[in-house]
């Protein structure tokens, strides 16, 4: 998920910043960004809540 790692570099944070600031496993979150898993609705309402300027709509698409 291109659009998620652009994201967490822009706000200059390596994964296990983002992860910890959204309440999940780094390993979660590397699996998410790197495209290996769908995030969960518990993910992207966590993330969502967090960064409310972040598009989750994203993860619905193709």
């Amino acid at each position: 998920m291109e659009e998620l790692k652009e994201f967490r570099k822009s706000l200059k944070l390596t994964s296990q910043e983002f992860a910890d600031k959204i309440e999940v496993s780094k390993s979660l979150y590397e699996k998410v960004e790197n495209g290996f898993r769908k995030p969960s609705r518990e993910f992207t309402t966590k993330l969502k809540s967090k960064y409310p300027q972040f598009d989750v709509n994203i993860f619905f698409t193709t």
